[in-house]
């Protein structure tokens, strides 16, 4: 805010000189009054309107700072969930594995012919599956 003259106060208090053919006093010191009431109305409003910024430079700050954070775990909400979807459907691969793949085991070896399930069992071996186990776990 720029300096300022005069305050009200200053400019009710002003004194000025009369001289033969001045000003009417009393016409002046109305017009004076009228400056003073507009002064402080300025005054007021400058206040209200200093006090109505400071709010909302708070506010834009809380937004700006809450939309980082929105930002920041919208960013990482899609790798843990893919992270999560691949680790639960590893875990799951490897369980129907481990049950069916016995199933089959010896649904293969109690008729005595190797079938596609004895080659799905062999492509698909516990030497592999610890491997993905441990890759499983990383995550």
């Amino acid at each position: 805010m720029a300096n300022l003259m005069y305050n009200p106060k200053d400019i009710l208090q002003q004194e000025f000189k009369t001289k033969m053919r001045g000003y009417d006093p009393i016409e002046v010191d109305e017009f004076l009054d009228n400056v003073i009431k507009d002064y402080e109305t300025y005054n007021k409003q400058i206040l209200s309107l200093q006090e109505e910024n400071d709010r909302l430079l708070a506010k834009i700050d809380q937004l700006s700072k809450s939309q980082a954070v929105a930002s920041r775990v919208q960013q990482e909400a899609p790798k843990s969930a893919a992270v999560t979807n691949f680790d639960i459907l590893k875990r799951l691969s490897n369980l129907e594995r481990e049950v069916f793949g016995k199933k089959l085991d010896q649904d293969s070896y109690d008729s005595g012919t190797p079938t596609r399930t004895s080659s799905f069992s062999s492509n698909y071996s516990n030497a592999d599956n610890s491997d993905d186990m441990d890759k499983t776990r990383l995550f």
